[in-house]
């Protein structure tokens, strides 16, 4: 075998890519819902079996908006579960059905501290898990560390939200986004992708309703739940 072979052998893998170009998606990536975002990801949308962190510079810029239409795919035509961890308030179940998200298929679990990240591995842990939304503005790095081996194994989403002041340390995630909000408009930063740098921001007209947006200014006490379950319930 020659030397060229074996190069060409290596550059196939998925987990190698040149600095140059996009790296390829061991699988094909659930579609984000916004074209211009799928063609600056590997394997055109969000990573099945990757960390992907999202860092918004406030609660309520659009950063549930754009996790939308991946959630409703998921819960409609994959059938598959979807559970939120330790969000900062309440879900609005109204908003996220006229989203297209699935309710029935819909899982939201109150986990403080430390559980947060351990409910979230027990989820990854689950068949049937399609996406899993968590809440970590404090996590170590080693547990981030265990969440993107275990998202690797169950092959599915995994969006952690964190605050952006964590934009400037080192990440295990192979996707991190920074978000902001201007006007009817969500300016996604790509901060790191496996593929060439993508200094400019890219502006995505996210759909906004006008209860999702009351549903992340309000404080929990003043909206439903979409549906709630107690800790064990996804052990």
């Amino acid at each position: 075998m020659s030397s060229s072979t074996t190069l060409a052998q290596i550059l196939e893998r998925p987990d190698v890519w040149r600095g140059d170009a996009l790296a390829r998606a061991a699988l094909p990536g659930v579609p984000t819902g916004f074209t211009d975002l799928d063609r600056e990801l590997p394997g055109g949308g969000w990573p099945r079996g990757g960390l992907t962190e999202l860092l918004p510079r406030h609660r309520g810029v659009g950063e549930l908006s754009l996790l939308l239409p991946a959630l409703a795919r998921l819960s409609r035509d994959e059938l598959a579960w979807l559970v939120c961890i330790a969000p900062p308030y309440l879900l609005y179940a109204p908003a996220l059905q006229a989203g297209g998200v699935d309710l029935s298929r819909l899982l939201v679990a109150s986990a403080p501290g430390r559980d947060a990240a351990w409910a979230c591995e027990r989820s990854l842990a689950a068949d049937g898990v399609g996406a899993i939304v968590v809440w970590l503005p404090e996590v170590q790095a080693a547990a981030l560390r265990r969440l993107q081996l275990a998202a690797e194994v169950s092959q599915s989403l995994l969006f952690v939200f964190r605050p952006a002041t964590c934009a400037s340390q080192p990440s295990p995630a192979p996707l991190r986004l920074a978000l902001e909000g201007e006007g009817e408009h969500l300016i996604v930063h790509l901060l790191k992708r496996r593929g060439s740098a993508q200094p400019l921001p890219l502006p995505i007209a996210v759909q906004r309703p006008l209860r999702l947006r009351h549903a992340l200014a309000r404080p929990a006490s003043a909206l439903p739940a979409a549906r709630s379950l107690p800790r064990t319930a996804i052990a």
